[in-house]
């Protein structure tokens, strides 16, 4: 990656990666339908392609929310929207930064099972960062980092 150029390493984050911010960063104007489908775009990939939004919705348990603006969801599914619009393209690796950060525990553990079953039915690498030693415990492989530096794997 490092002897890659910058449109290079853009076009990797475009085509390899999924990214699922810790504060969502859905559009407040798009419905959730038009939230994940905008990944789908970004990429440029046709529809046919990749699953659609609804599929994946319905996988999520959020097919009826289709329609909603985020004002219109709660935490736990807004959350569950931003994975769907990480996944929808079927990227190598997502990246989830503090996935359960501002939800209660019947929340997060939807989406720490959401997140595995996307794992096993894809085949797809999930990097998280979390803070929370419970969240820690529920994943297959930790590598453990105070002050920048690594200080245990389990």
């Amino acid at each position: 990656m490092s002897s890659s150029s910058d449109a290079e390493r853009t076009e990797i984050r475009r085509q390899k990666i999924g990214f699922v911010f810790q504060n969502w960063n859905l559009l407040s104007a798009l419905t959730a339908g038009e939230n994940v489908e905008l990944a789908r775009q970004i990429r440029g990939s046709a529809q046919h392609e990749d699953e659609s939004a609804q599929e994946i919705l319905r996988l999520l348990g959020l097919e009826d929310k289709m329609q909603h603006r985020p004002s219109q969801l709660s935490g736990g599914e807004q959350q569950r929207i931003a994975i769907a619009r990480a996944v929808i393209t079927r990227p190598a690796i997502l990246l989830v930064d503090e996935p359960t950060g501002s939800l209660d525990s019947a929340n997060s553990e939807k989406v720490l099972e959401m997140l595995k079953e996307l794992n096993l039915r894809r085949e797809q690498t999930t990097m998280m960062i979390t803070h929370d030693r419970e969240v820690a415990s529920a994943v297959n492989y930790v590598i453990e980092m105070r002050d920048g530096r690594i200080v245990g794997t389990r």
